[in-house]
């Protein structure tokens, strides 16, 4: 059974850095690309940064590049997001996605950026 939970949420001042993880199990971890998406109140989810199998290659959307970072570690089945000046818009409920055939998400992490 594939799961997939992040964790690392929660509530930061604006400029400030989260680390988000997201532990995967049930699939061959290192053989999928894995991504983050997110996900604002009112508005639809969207792709955040992904990265694929060895070697690992990246993308990430224009809004967030030069301030996240996304790393996997294939032998803690983890994939991280690293995310620094945090801005208010990055507000969302965060998941992790494996891109496998069957596309498996985890259930999400709330990230909130406010004074």
């Amino acid at each position: 059974q594939v799961q997939l939970v992040e964790s690392g949420g929660g509530l930061v001042q604006p400029g400030g850095s989260l680390r988000l993880s997201c532990l995967a199990s049930g699939f061959t971890f290192s053989d999928y690309r894995m991504s983050w998406h997110r996900q604002a109140p009112g508005k639809e989810r969207e792709l955040v940064a992904s990265i694929s199998k060895y070697p690992e290659s990246t993308y990430y959307r224009e809004s967030v590049r030069g301030r996240f970072i996304i790393s996997r570690d294939n032998a803690k089945n983890t994939v991280f997001l690293q995310m620094n000046n945090l801005d208010p818009d990055d507000t969302a409920v965060y998941y992790c996605k494996a891109v496998t055939p069957n596309e498996y998400w985890g259930r999400g992490t709330q990230v909130t950026v406010s004074r």
